[in-house]
C-alpha cells in the first residue's frame, strides 16, 4: 500500500500553483481563473462516473485520481485549505450520514 496521501498532494498541488503558469499545469489552470480548473473538475467526474458504471476498474482508478488532481486545484486556487474540507468531513462523520443529512434538512440546507 502506498503511504502517499491526500495532503501529499495538497502540497504539491499548492507548490505548483506558486509556479510561473509557463511552467507549470497547474499554475496555469488557476491563472485562468476558478471557471477553468472547475470545468476540469466536472469533465473529470462525469469521466469517472461513466468508468464506473462501465466496470471499468482501471479507468476508474485513472479518472478518481484526475478528480482528487482537480479537486485539490479549485481548492487551491479559492483559497480553500483541504484541513478545512477534512474537518468538514470529521464534523459530519461524527453522526450517521442519514441523521447528518435530516440535520442539514432542519437547519435549512439543501442537499447536493
Amino acid at each position: 500500500m502506498t503511504r502517499f496521501s491526500l495532503a501529499d498532494l495538497d502540497r504539491i498541488v499548492r507548490l505548483r500553483a506558486a509556479a510561473p503558469p509557463e511552467e507549470s499545469y497547474t499554475a496555469k489552470l488557476i491563472a485562468a481563473g476558478p471557471g477553468k480548473p472547475a470545468k476540469k473538475l466536472g469533465e473529470e467526474a462525469v469521466e469517472a462516473a461513466i468508468a464506473a458504471v462501465q466496470g471499468d476498474r482501471a479507468g476508474l482508478v485513472s479518472e478518481a485520481a484526475d478528480v482528487l488532481y482537480h479537486l485539490l486545484v479549485v481548492l487551491a486556487g479559492s483559497g480553500v485549505a483541504l484541513e478545512d474540507v477534512m474537518a468538514e468531513l470529521e464534523r459530519r462523520t461524527a453522526q450517521g450520514g442519514l441523521a447528518e443529512k435530516a440535520a442539514r434538512g432542519r437547519a435549512g440546507r439543501r442537499d447536493p
